[in-house]
């Protein structure tokens, strides 16, 4: 399954970094792709990824996790 979430504060490579890196770490993500024009992160995984945690991951990183992209 893969979910899009609108992320705030992302501007450059490191945020694409340390998003990736903290969100590929929760159990059950398999890919996660940042793209920064639009500010979202899409993330692939085996199952649903609990909201808590994806935010957690997101906050972990230095950025605030808005909601699911529309």
């Amino acid at each position: 399954m893969e979910l899009s979430y609108q992320v705030r504060g992302m501007n450059c490579d490191h945020c694409v970094q340390a998003v990736t890196k903290t969100v590929s770490a929760l159990p059950t993500v398999g890919s996660v792709r940042v793209d920064l024009p639009t500010g979202t992160i899409s993330v692939t995984s085996a199952a649903a990824v609990p909201l808590d945690d994806l935010r957690a991951a997101v906050d972990d990183a230095g950025f605030e996790l808005i909601g699911a992209a529309t």
